[in-house]
Parts: structure tokens; sequence; C-alpha cells
């Protein structure tokens, strides 16, 4: 007897990232803007970013990021 597989052999669509790329990712916004808030003015001088707009970014939480950051 023969039997008909009512699944399809193809794999599921992509839906964004996975689990593990989204918490490296998160990981590295984390450490990026503790380094940004350890900086010192003339470093961020040095950046072109003011001490009040390092702070802010700082204190942003990891999921607050811009559109173009994410993929």
């Amino acid at each position: 007897m023969i039997y008909a597989h009512t699944q399809s052999c193809a794999p599921a669509p992509q839906r964004g990232i996975g689990i593990v790329a989204r918490i490296v990712s998160a990981d590295a916004i984390w450490r990026q803007r503790r380094a940004l808030a350890a900086l010192d003015a003339g470093r961020l001088d040095d950046l072109g970013i003011g001490p009040a707009a390092a702070t802010e970014e700082a204190a942003r939480p990891v999921w607050d990021v811009p559109g173009h950051w994410r993929r």
C-alpha cells in the first residue's frame, strides 16, 4: 500500500534572524554603548559627539536601534 504524504518537503520560510543571532547582536550593542559611556570628553570630541548625546545613547535599551541596523 502506498501512502501519500500531506506535508511538503520544502524547508520552512525564514523569519528574520534566529535567537542566538539576536542574543549576540544585543550583547554587541550593549558592549558598544557601555564603551561609549566610558569615553572621556576628548575622545567624544574626536568622534564629534557631545557628552550629553553619548549619555543619552548609552542609556537606550539594547532593542532600541536605528532601522538600518536591523537585517
